[in-house]
């Protein structure tokens, strides 16, 4: 059984560098404001399998560093945590959800409602 639970900013730091940068330094997986975030994890068997770190800034909501340990990927916790987020900004009064996808994970996200947008420029 799985289930979400809120954590420190501290508690994500070993998966996201395992999972998206095992190639560099530890304090390279660090955000700068990780301290005003809140971090969740889908926790299996008291472990941290899935984590993703939400950032409120006036009415929007970005969240960021959203990984799954590859042996748990596929199972569906990151869109749990995904459908848990959304509906967690959504009761905390964020009229965007927001983040920076990689190309190749665009139509992920759409599966949730989140479109494409592109930055104006000049």
């Amino acid at each position: 059984m799985i289930e979400i639970k809120e954590i420190t900013a501290e508690e994500t730091y070993p998966l996201r560098h395992k999972v998206m940068y095992p190639n560099h330094p530890f304090e390279y997986i660090k955000l700068p404001k990780d301290q005003e975030g809140t971090h969740f994890a889908v926790v299996k068997k008291a472990k941290n399998v899935t984590v993703v770190s939400l950032f409120f800034e006036n009415d929007s909501a970005q969240f960021r560093k959203l990984a799954t340990l590859e042996s748990e990927q596929g199972q569906g916790h990151a869109s749990k945590l995904l459908d848990f987020i959304i509906t967690y900004a959504k009761k905390n009064n964020a009229k965007k959800l927001w983040c920076n996808a990689r190309a190749n994970k665009t139509s992920y996200y759409k599966k949730f409602g989140l479109e494409v947008s592109r930055p104006k420029i000049g």
